[in-house]
């Protein structure tokens, strides 16, 4: 496989540390959303991947619309990204995607499609709990 680029992060004092880009892109407190903590400023872990994953997923989404000439006006990806405690600490996601110019069907087959060609889609499958809401205009 040959690696196309390399991106990098590093966080000091984990969860209610500090995160902050090699680019100098962004440089975020971090914060755990609990009671009576005041999380003003502050991002988790789970916004961070949420973004990112939303980003590569649109991105993915926007290859297959062109390789399946689809007529895609423009999409929009909302990522939920929740933090769940069971016997161990993992996390799900609820993935909503708004596809302008296509019929429901298409945009289904769209978002199924984009699934098993998106990094982040690749990286979390069998390990994470991904659920799709697609809506189309």
């Amino acid at each position: 496989m040959q690696k196309l680029f390399t991106s990098s992060a590093t966080v000091v004092g984990g969860r209610q540390g500090r995160v902050v880009s090699e680019s100098g892109t962004y440089d975020l407190n971090l914060g755990m959303p609990m009671p009576g903590v005041d999380m003003t400023g502050k991002t988790t872990p789970e916004e961070l991947f949420a973004g990112a994953y939303s980003a590569c997923f649109d991105s993915a989404l926007s290859i297959v619309a062109m390789q399946k000439k689809a007529g895609v006006t423009g999409s929009e990806i909302t990522s939920h990204v929740s933090l769940n405690k069971g016997e161990s600490y993992e996390i799900s996601v609820e993935m909503i995607v708004t596809i302008q110019g296509v019929d429901q069907e298409t945009g289904e087959m769209l978002v199924e499609e984009a699934h098993k060609i998106c990094p982040f889609s690749n990286a979390i499958r069998n390990n994470v709990n991904v659920d799709f809401t697609v809506k189309t205009a």
